[in-house]
């Protein structure tokens, strides 16, 4: 097969495909009809979606099962108000080493105590000092999108 042969074919493969896209296009904007489901709603890219109530947070101090290896716990209580910045850090005041057993709050992991080189520290160390990075609190609210997820125990067919 000749080089003019294979570019003649590449360019009836490409105004095909190009046809097929297009007449897919055409098909769907005839129906009018046809909507894709977004978190925006049926709301236009080009108009500002009025913004969802807040959930109540979940403020129950009971820890909650993880849903899988690794999940950073989430906060079982309110953090309205709770600096956590360059300057301060309000976690710290239950959840340090020194404060978990006045407190009766769980002291943060040990892994909290290493650098990246995995060295331990005397501190929390500055990668894992802002904890809303990871941990979050919980809403009371309907989910977003439906969710069929199951812990793996599930799956296995071990429930706990």
């Amino acid at each position: 097969m000749t080089k003019l042969t294979l570019i003649k074919k590449s360019v009836h493969a490409l105004v095909a495909s190009v046809a097929l896209v297009i007449s897919m296009m055409t098909a769907f904007a005839v129906a009018g009809e046809t909507y894709i489901s977004t978190l925006r709603g049926e709301v236009d890219l080009n108009k500002e979606a009025e913004a969802p109530l807040m959930g109540k947070v979940m403020n129950e101090d009971v820890k909650r099962q993880r849903a899988y290896p690794m999940q950073p716990p989430t906060i079982p209580h309110k953090i309205d108000n709770y600096p956590v910045n360059k300057n301060a850090n309000k976690c710290m005041s239950c959840h340090a080493r020194d404060r978990a057993e006045e407190s009766q709050a769980p002291m943060v992991s040990v892994t909290h105590f290493m650098n990246r080189d995995g060295n331990f520290l005397a501190e929390v160390s500055p990668r894992r000092y802002f904890c809303n990075q990871c941990h979050v609190v919980q809403l009371d609210s309907k989910p977003l999108v439906e969710n069929d997820f199951q812990d793996v125990y599930h799956i296995i067919g071990e429930k706990k």
